[in-house]
């Protein structure tokens, strides 16, 4: 019997895709990506934001591809870099054929806005030759014509026949290698959207709320949309979109994973907001740990609480956790069990420590585990 039933989410069985050596859909681990920012055409600082972003963990990164000098830099950026990329394509059905053939992984694309029938089948062709898959983007902001005349405003009726109809379009030439989005910033209209989409298809689902906003507010609304519906189990690959720094992005991706438990990447802390009862300053003290924990992508837990209130009993659900004492002398805990007492000059270095070595007594249970079982 699972003792904590609670904490478990029913995922939706999507069909399976893949985007370049990433899974995404079915029963594969959710997938965090982010965009460039870069000018296309500046290969050098592209390629150098890719693997800044792919460092921080992002498993996708899409680059847009506006004109034919930005295509031309894709096949080069492709080239240098491990992580797939997703080719960011409006309009143009010449850019997808190109990014195609330059060896995106994926192309971000609305098959209404390519043109012809024929011009459609030109690009679907491009990517079954090149192994691309496609993810339909919906958006609220630029939602057809005809289907703000029918509904009168953007709405998740609207935003879902768009994305079915942009499916059909694929299906109705062979090809079912897409994920969908149906992004707004209107958080209420994003999820309400997802998740009629996710009762009417199979494929894949790209989650996201569209131009959220800065680092704090962006975050937050992301968090709360694409956590609800995470948490109802929808979602296959998520976005959180920041006018912020890309790598912010990522970080913000995986703490709403974490939170949920769907994905666990570096160190989680655990603290409390301090009071007049800490022994320490946990505030500053829980800023350095995140800076100089950050290096670290082993999953670990550590808990830093002020005063033994709490202290203790957070301490038994973390792998290594600090209490406060009194007198400058605070209580570590190691798995839950007290360990030895540290001084407040000490104590920062002394986690650090502990830290570090319980990620690579972590990853050698895990090599030693997988080897058994080969």
């Amino acid at each position: 019997m699972n003792p904590r039933p609670y904490r478990k989410i029913h995922r939706r069985l999507s069909r399976k895709i893949n985007v370049g050596n990433v899974p995404v859909g079915g029963e594969s681990p959710i997938a965090v990506q982010s965009m460039t920012n870069t000018l296309t055409t500046d290969i050098k600082a592209t390629v150098a934001q890719v693997k800044a972003l792919a460092d921080a963990g992002a498993d996708i990164v899409r680059v847009s591809c506006p004109d034919q000098e930005s295509g031309r830099a894709l096949k080069k950026i492709i080239s240098a870099v491990d992580v797939p990329i997703v080719a960011d394509i409006h309009f143009h059905y010449q850019r997808a054929i190109e990014a195609a053939q330059a060896g995106a992984a994926c192309l971000r694309i609305n098959p209404g806005n390519i043109g012809s029938k024929e011009r459609v089948q030109e690009v679907i062709a491009a990517a079954k030759d090149n192994g691309c898959s496609m993810r339909i983007g919906v958006n609220a902001g630029s939602l057809g014509r005809s289907l703000l005349e029918k509904y009168g405003e953007p709405c998740p009726e609207a935003m879902v026949e768009s994305a079915l109809a942009q499916a059909r379009i694929l299906e109705d030439n062979g090809f079912t290698e897409f994920k969908i989005s149906v992004k707004a910033s209107d958080v209420f209209l994003a999820v309400a959207s997802y998740r009629q989409l996710a009762e009417a298809c199979e494929y894949p689902l790209h989650l996201g709320i569209t131009e959220a906003g800065g680092l704090r507010t962006g975050t937050i609304k992301s968090a709360i949309g694409i956590g609800d519906l995470l948490w109802s189990g929808i979602g296959d690959t998520i976005r959180v979109s920041l006018a912020a720094d890309p790598i912010e992005e990522v970080i913000a991706g995986y703490e709403i994973l974490k939170a949920l438990g769907l994905r666990h990447r570096g160190v989680t802390i655990i603290s409390c907001p301090s009071c007049a009862r800490q022994g320490f300053p946990v505030i500053d003290t829980v800023r350095v740990l995140e800076q100089r924990l950050s290096h670290i992508t082993t999953p670990v837990t550590l808990s830093v609480i002020g005063c033994v209130v709490n202290g203790p009993g957070e301490a038994r659900e973390t792998n290594v956790g600090l209490t406060g004492g009194g007198a400058g002398e605070h209580m570590v805990y190691i798995e839950g069990i007290a360990s030895h007492k540290t001084a407040s000059s000490d104590l920062i270095e002394e986690l650090v420590s502990l830290v570090e070595e319980k990620a690579v007594q972590i990853e050698a249970d895990k090599s030693s585990s997988d080897s058994k079982s080969i």
